[in-house]
């Protein structure tokens, strides 16, 4: 005699955060998408889970395209784990969701600041202090190189070659890649190293570049929270974070004619297709731009 249905569902439930370790919230999610078809299912088709027809599944999937693609692609994976489980435990002979296509869901495109916007957070910090120096630094060096904010706040003193104009980074994978620092910057470090880490070190030790005023390596935290503070005193209103900074400069190298290759070595990209997402930001910008200053735009 087959089990209830809704003793097979809490039993693929339990066997889910048995196997996968699969947290609260993802078996909730699971609950609810199969209680959400189970309920439609017993309503429009009188037909319960184990049942189910790939044309029941897409006829679901017709009555719920209103809903965001996202949604539908979540839904859709719950059910995929859940019919594999079945099929594995013989509960069901095929599965219906074997030729059910996920929905197609676009890479939401990075969130940049324009130049303008970029120059008055870079102006934002007070560099008549000590704090307000590093933060013009550190601001600098981000929007110069690239960096993830991991390797901005990882970097030390060794990794900075202010002769030659390069920094040393250790990126994901302990890839290792020299990127260059740009003229700005390395003007805004030498007064850092020579002015502004010295009395924030106080004599204490520190293997870190960038250091807060207990002298002490600077957190993600701390440097999340420094950027919007700026940000504000910039009078940037829309949503931003350090990885903005990451967008902004290689958005800004390709609206000036950078090669995507070089672009891709500079952020440390060991896959191209990760670096193209930037070039359909910079053609989003040079359409705005043509429709606001051509006379035909």
């Amino acid at each position: 005699m087959a089990a209830p249905t809704d003793t097979i569902i809490e039993q693929f439930l339990d066997a889910m955060w048995m196997e996968r370790g699969l947290s609260e919230n993802t078996l909730k999610a699971y609950r609810t998408d199969l209680s959400g078809f189970r309920q439609w299912l017993l309503r429009e088709q009188q037909t319960e889970l184990p049942a189910v027809q790939r044309a029941d599944i897409l006829r679901y999937l017709g009555e719920r395209q209103s809903a965001r693609a996202s949604s539908q692609a979540r839904f859709l994976s719950s059910l995929r784990r859940f019919y594999r489980w079945l099929l594995r435990e013989k509960h069901i002979h095929n599965d219906p969701t074997e030729l059910v296509d996920s929905p197609k869901l676009g890479r939401p495109l990075p969130k940049v600041l324009s130049e303008q916007e970029v120059e008055a957070l870079l102006a934002a910090p007070d560099t008549g202090t000590e704090l307000g120096l590093r933060d013009r630094s550190m601001l600098e060096v981000l929007y110069a190189c690239g960096l993830r904010v991991s390797e901005l706040i990882s970097l030390q003193p060794a990794q900075v070659n202010l002769q030659q104009g390069v920094i040393r980074v250790m990126g994901k994978g302990n890839k290792e890649r020299l990127v260059p620092l740009g003229e700005e910057a390395i003007s805004w470090l030498e007064r850092y190293l020579g002015e502004s880490r010295p009395d924030l070190l106080a004599g204490r030790v520190c293997d870190s570049l960038f250091v807060t005023r207990r002298g002490e390596a600077m957190t993600r935290q701390a440097f999340w929270y420094m950027v919007k503070r700026h940000a504000q005193v910039a009078g940037i209103d829309k949503p931003i974070s350090p990885h903005t900074l990451r967008h902004a400069f290689a958005t800004h190298l390709l609206n000036h004619g950078a090669d995507l290759r070089v672009v891709q070595m500079l952020l440390g990209h060991s896959d191209l297709s990760t670096t193209q997402i930037y070039t359909h930001v910079a053609q989003i910008r040079l359409q705005q731009l043509h429709a606001k200053h051509h006379p035909r735009g």
